[in-house]
Order: C-alpha cells, then sequence, then structure tokens
C-alpha cells in the first residue's frame, strides 16, 4: 500500500524514531500541526521522493505546498507520477 509506503519513507528519511507507521494519520496534516513537520523536513523529504521516486518539486510552488499536505496527497502524487 503506497500510504503505507510515504510513512514509512517519512519516518526513515527524517529519524522520526518515537513515531510508528500507525501513528501517522494518512489524511492529517504534515506540516505545524498534525505531524509537525519544518521546512528542512520538506527539503529532505523532496530530495528523498526524487531519488526514490522520480518526482520533482518546485521547493516554492503552490503545487508543491498541496502535495505536501498529508500522507495521501503525497501517495496521489507518487501514483500519478511515478516511473515505471
Amino acid at each position: 500500500m503506497l500510504e503505507q509506503e510515504v510513512k514509512e519513507l517519512i519516518i526513515e528519511v527524517l529519524q522520526l524514531e518515537d513515531i510508528t507507521a500507525d501513528d501517522i494519520d494518512s489524511n492529517a496534516p504534515l506540516f505545524v500541526e498534525g505531524l509537525g513537520l519544518d521546512s528542512i523536513d520538506a527539503l529532505e523529504l523532496g530530495v528523498a521522493l526524487q531519488k526514490r521516486y522520480g518526482i520533482s518539486l518546485s521547493a516554492d510552488s503552490e503545487d508543491t505546498r498541496r502535495h505536501f499536505a498529508s500522507v495521501n496527497a503525497l501517495a496521489a502524487l507518487i501514483a500519478a507520477n511515478r516511473k515505471k
């Protein structure tokens, strides 16, 4: 399941040692409230998405902010853009 894969990637890349994939709500915001990530986390996650899935994101794009809204939003982005 892609959502599970995204959660595991977030935990691995951001070294969230006290969190399991089951602790992350797929619909909860990733930034500020919810998981509470910051802009540095977004940058690291963006690099990981590019390496793993070949997805290129613009740092200041409104679309990127929307894609990083939740695990489900990231999973949808990956599903739509994954290189075969």
